[in-house]
């Protein structure tokens, strides 16, 4: 009995010492980024400046680092896997969701979820198949070995991206959101940005501003909070300044109304935040489409005849500043094939 009881004793010790280990070295590895980080913005070979009344078509969507479709589920959300696709099966999804891009011939594209060196996509630099022109991308998860569940996440790499085929990106900047997290679940998690670009016009001084945002998710609803007041500071910032605003993305969180047309029946899985109406400034604009959801509960494999265990959401859309007239927004029903979520196409013009 005291041979089993020191063999055990041993095993544990060993136990602590890797675990103490691995925290250790997630600590000094940790990704650290500036409050604010000029980014290097990859140009179209030809590029435009926007103009005033032009319409333009803008589409944001969450790609699932091209390895959440429909045959996928994932272990936050009550599902169990933490990598659903092997690498062919990304590649189908990855070739959709570029297919899918083309088809909106949308003037810019804000993404998220966009992997450049991750195991769980093998490797893959997104970005090379889904760039339509210009591009600059932003790191918002950067971990060398993410250590759950079992088996681990490993390596990610990965964050939002801007794209456009022809639109001139003139310059772009990372700026750090709050992070709800403290040491040590923060050492291997998000740290969570947007991506600010800067489009000029031509025969003005002022600018079209694009913010590309993936706010928090798995967090107790404090860290969107405190987001989500700091993009509404940034871009009520860049209006005061004559600019043009459009913030779009992935909130996390419910847009008015979301939760009358989609009912939240599985509140023992993922519950999203919530937007309200009077948080924006006289003038500002929500743009979402509640007609069809934008993204899905990924406690198991798609399946629309499963009403029962299927949740769907309207997470994903825009703000728009009160110098931009919103002509239309939809979101595009493409059965959560290539991705968790669907994208959110959305029409405006600049007003004189």
């Amino acid at each position: 009995m005291k041979k089993i009881l020191k063999v055990l004793s041993l095993a544990l010790l060993i136990l602590a010492l890797a675990l103490a280990a691995l925290v250790l070295w997630l600590t000094l590895t940790e990704y650290k980024p500036a409050d604010v980080e000029h980014l290097e913005v990859e140009s179209a070979d030809t590029v435009e400046k926007a103009a005033i009344g032009q319409e333009l078509k803008i589409v944001s969507w969450n790609i699932g680092y091209a390895g959440l479709g429909a045959e996928s589920d994932f272990f936050m959300d009550g599902g169990k896997s933490s990598r659903s696709a092997d690498e062919e099966k990304v590649m189908e999804y990855l070739t959709g969701i570029r297919e899918s891009l083309e088809e909106t011939e949308a003037d810019l594209a804000l993404l998220q979820e966009v992997d450049i060196d991750s195991g769980r996509t093998y490797r893959i630099d997104e970005r090379e198949l889904l760039s339509l022109g210009s591009g600059v991308h932003a790191l918002n998860y950067a971990c060398d070995f993410v250590p759950i569940p079992l088996p681990p996440l490993g390596r990610v790499y990965s964050g939002i991206y801007t794209t456009a085929p022809a639109l001139d990106i003139s310059d772009s900047r990372r700026i750090s959101l709050p992070c709800p997290f403290s040491w040590p679940v923060s050492a291997a998690n998000l740290k969570r940005c947007l991506l600010v670009s800067y489009i000029p016009i031509e025969g003005s001084d002022n600018e079209l501003v694009i913010v590309n945002l993936h706010l928090e998710a798995y967090d107790d609803g404090e860290g969107k909070i405190a987001q989500t007041n700091m993009l509404k500071s940034i871009i009520e910032g860049e209006y005061e300044k004559g600019n043009y605003v459009i913030a779009g993305g992935d909130f996390n969180q419910i847009f008015p109304g979301g939760l009358e047309a989609w009912p939240n029946t599985h509140p023992e899985n993922w519950v999203p935040g919530t937007l309200e109406e009077d948080m924006l400034e006289e003038g500002w604009s929500f743009a979402y489409d509640l007609e069809t959801p934008s993204c899905r509960l990924l406690n198991q494999p798609y399946d629309p005849e499963d009403t029962e265990n299927t949740q769907y959401y309207v997470i994903d859309g825009f703000i728009v500043s009160p110098n931009v007239e919103l002509l239309e927004v939809e979101t595009l029903d493409l059965g959560f094939e290539n991705s968790d979520h669907n994208p959110v196409l959305l029409s405006v013009s600049l007003a004189e």
